[in-house]
């Protein structure tokens, strides 16, 4: 029970999400669960039955409702202790094609919120004495696929925020780190896959011809993604802060030709 006694915010209701709030929560902790789509919220609620894990409707983009949502934990709790930043969209386009308004919005969630959430949750953390804070990247923030430029840019922030965040937080006790999965099996990967299937092809031949890309042979599962959110946002991880972590199946390791 690696997190008994401590409280944690997580972001994102489905996949990676939820995956890393069950994870927590199975390991001891209280867990407050931020999505914002009712359907996978009340899909969360029926998963996390017997757990310690309570879900919130917000739209983490946007800081009154971030704001209010921390307010609201610590009206009812003695502070935060972990953060796990997992909530993001995809969007699809060009240097050409990708709209203003798909940029801003991607930005907003994939990057910004992740701001939002830190800096709201910082000064209950530092009174805690420290904390962990983990940001859900991508290999996309590394190295990328044709037609994704708004949701690239805004894991490649992320990994920069990570870096930044953690050097300034250091001192107050506070950890600081971001993950990259490669392709794991979510409600966001399948959507993915469905914009990407064409000549015939359904979602699960696109999701195939995804895990054919990795040296594994296949595509992860958000259990696989929550355990490494889990062990870094544990003691065992004390020395690591501000670094990045690969949880890709041997994809950012492999030359495409």
């Amino acid at each position: 029970m690696r997190f008994a006694g401590k409280i944690a915010l997580v972001t994102g209701s489905s996949g990676i999400g939820l995956a890393a709030a069950l994870r927590l929560a199975q390991e001891g902790a209280r867990v407050r669960l931020a999505g914002i789509d009712p359907a996978m919220n009340a899909k969360a609620r029926q998963a996390a039955t017997g757990l310690q894990i309570t879900v919130h409707e917000t739209d983490i983009s946007k800081d009154a409702e971030v704001g209010a949502l921390v307010a609201r934990i610590m009206a009812v709790e003695p502070g935060i202790d972990i953060l796990v930043n997992a909530a993001g969209i995809q969007t699809y386009g060009t240097l050409e094609t990708t709209t203003i308004a798909d940029f801003d919005r991607v930005m907003s969630v994939n990057m910004r919120a992740c701001f939002l959430t830190s800096h709201a949750v910082y000064p209950h953390m530092k009174a805690r004495g420290g904390g962990a804070i983990v940001h859900v990247s991508s290999v996309q923030g590394h190295a990328n696929q044709y037609g994704v430029l708004g949701y690239a840019t805004s894991k490649g922030a992320v990994h920069a925020m990570t870096r930044a965040m953690a050097v300034d937080a250091a001192r107050d006790g506070i950890r600081v780190n971001s993950i990259s999965p490669g392709s794991i099996r979510t409600p966001l990967l399948e959507y993915g896959a469905g914009q990407l299937a064409k000549d015939g092809q359904t979602m699960e031949d696109v999701i195939r011809s995804f895990g054919a890309g990795h040296p594994v042979g296949r595509i992860g599962t958000a259990q696989e993604v929550a355990a490494l959110i889990a062990f870094l946002a544990s003691d065992e991880a004390g020395f690591c802060t501000g670094g990045d972590y690969l949880v890709d199946g041997g994809l950012m390791a492999t030359i495409g030709v």
